[in-house]
């Protein structure tokens, strides 16, 4: 029912820029607080930033000032436009949805970002 698709994860180097985007079906998108998470190899996934349905955003301290979330409730996508990128920011890249009615989380599969030296 409720599919969160990813897309948009590369191989850059430090310093390039990418844009992940996040494709929504089988939810009230507009109504739901959206957010963009990453998980490196042998860490904790962690929250990279947010964007309620009134569009207020939240950001890790670590990402504050290079990246920065979006959503166009007509085309049901999230983006994080991802710039000054450094190698600790290689990581699988996940979106994912808190529902309003239910208070379920659901997660994309991910889309790997690999920043080179």
């Amino acid at each position: 029912q409720v599919q969160l698709v990813e897309s948009g994860g590369d191989l850059v180097q430090a310093g390039g820029s990418l844009r992940l985007s996040c494709a929504a079906s089988g939810m009230m998108f507009s109504i739901n607080t959206m957010g963009w998470y990453r998980q490196a190899p042998g860490k904790q996934r962690e929250l990279v930033a947010g964007i309620t349905s009134d569009g207020s955003t939240n950001y890790a301290t670590f990402v504050k000032g290079r990246f920065t979330i979006s959503r166009d409730n007509a085309k049901n996508t999230v983006s994080l436009q991802m710039n000054s990128l450094r190698p600790e920011d290689t990581a699988v890249y996940y979106c994912k949805v808190q529902l309003r009615w239910s208070g379920r989380d659901y997660w994309g599969q991910g889309t790997q970002v690999t920043v080179s030296s």
